[in-house]
């Protein structure tokens, strides 16, 4: 019997681990994207529960009847390094246009069980002509069709969107294109992660772009860690206790260590760094990255974590799925050979050095401002993951960058590819990214 009671309890250990590490990819797991996820999610929703909400302070909501579970990640400090993505173009992120389409397509939808494309683009035409902070919404011309049907894929994505009849695709063509919708209008109002509704930050629109950072803040503001209240910028301070102020180390350190590719040690807040190297900070560290199955590779420089099954990694790196990306991975040998970092000229020079040796590959930069663009969009995405920072006007690598110096060309390189490389210390496979 004792035997049969430690086979369930490593079972059900290892099930939750699972789930965590699912959860932190997808944090919008429907039933009809992943049903084998679901299930394993609904089935172990109460220790999952508890999990995240004692280490992250994120809260889970699973609803097996409507076959979905929401994991709500707060950021502490909020960034545009996981932006909503277009189906099409590459996978392109969102502008600015299309995030306000899917803000106010998203509230007209609220009070419509079912809906017609068209129905619903008349709708957001009026919305956006009624509040002057918005430029007007005018399907007659394709970009903005286009934008349209890039939001409307997104919802589709996250399940908000059921296609009954038609193609959403077809309204880029025309505007007179029929599709019907079914609407999940519970599920729609369970996507904003934010704990303070933009309502409650409420200041006039020619205030927004010089306080845009503050309202940022203002929207992740939690009530549980004391201070002014969320929503009452007039409000007096109250006193934060000691068991409030762990309560935030504790989840701020934790949030990032699980969202993030790499946690740097000067990163943190003098108050942070105490907190994650004290006896107690450092046991529930490793506890709670034990319970969620990574491996924690800890450094002088900070802290990393490994997923031996990938299930947590959301962006892989190394990756040669985009031009940018291989190029990324080609300009951190510049990178790392130069401690003191690279100005944006010795990068453009870089990216037109990687043009020169391979002139039939990366086509979309072969032009004038082409070798600047690509080490700008490589750059990008070296920043996004980690693997280096900025230095006033310079890019440096950062220390996790140096696991991915060339080590070996292998074979010789046809001139119109980029050669195949081996790194050092390559771990993208299985990095909580």
């Amino acid at each position: 019997m004792s035997t049969l009671a430690n086979q369930l309890a490593s079972a059900e250990r290892e099930e939750v681990a699972r789930a965590i590490r699912l959860l932190l990819a997808r944090p919008l797991l429907t039933e009809a994207a992943d049903p084998t996820g679901f299930d394993l999610v609904r089935r172990r929703r109460d220790p999952l529960t508890r999990w995240f909400d004692y280490t992250c302070g994120w809260n889970l909501v699973v609803e097996p009847r409507r076959g979905y579970a929401r994991l709500t990640k707060v950021r502490v400090n909020p960034d545009g390094s996981r932006p909503a993505r277009r189906a099409r173009s590459g996978r392109a992120p969102f502008d600015r246009r299309r995030y306000v389409l899917l803000c106010v397509a998203a509230a007209e939808l609220l009070s419509m069980p079912m809906a017609t494309i068209g129905m619903l683009a008349d709708r957001v035409v009026q919305a956006m002509a009624a509040d002057r902070a918005l430029a007007g919404f005018d399907p007659v011309h394709r970009p903005e069709r286009m934008a349209f049907v890039d939001v409307l894929k997104l919802l589709e994505s996250y399940d908000v969107l059921r296609v009954v009849d038609g193609t959403t695709e077809t309204y880029v063509d025309s505007a007179e294109a029929k599709v019907l919708y079914r609407v999940d209008n519970t599920l729609l109002m369970r996507l904003p992660a934010a704990p303070v509704g933009a309502s409650r930050l409420a200041v006039p629109p020619e205030e927004v772009p010089a306080r845009f950072e503050d309202l940022l803040v203002g929207l992740v503001r939690e009530r549980r860690y004391g201070g002014a209240s969320a929503d009452d910028t007039h409000a007096e301070t109250t006193a934060i206790t000691d068991a409030q102020r762990n309560l935030r180390l504790r989840h701020s350190v934790l949030r990032r260590l699980f969202d993030d590719p790499v946690l740097y040690r000067a990163d943190l807040a003098d108050d942070e760094l105490a907190y994650v190297t004290s006896l107690t900070g450092r046991q529930i560290l490793r506890r709670s990255v034990e319970q969620a199955g990574f491996l924690l590779e800890e450094r002088a420089e900070g802290f990393l974590l490994v997923d031996p099954d990938a299930i947590a990694t959301d962006v892989r790196f190394p990756d040669d799925s985009s031009t940018a990306r291989v190029a990324a991975l080609l300009l951190l040998a510049p990178l790392c050979a130069t401690p003191a970092g690279l100005l944006p000229e010795q990068l453009a020079e870089a990216g037109a050095e990687l043009l020169r040796r391979f002139p039939g590959w990366a086509k979309a930069y072969q032009s004038e401002e082409g070798p600047a663009r690509l080490a700008d969009d490589a750059v990008r995405i070296l920043l996004d993951v980690g693997l280096a920072g900025r230095a006033r006007d310079r890019v440096v690598a950062r220390p996790a960058g140096y696991r991915y110096r060339l080590t070996e060309t292998t074979g010789p390189a046809p001139k119109n590819d980029p050669p195949a490389v081996t790194t050092a210390g390559s771990v993208g496979e299985g990095d909580k990214q």
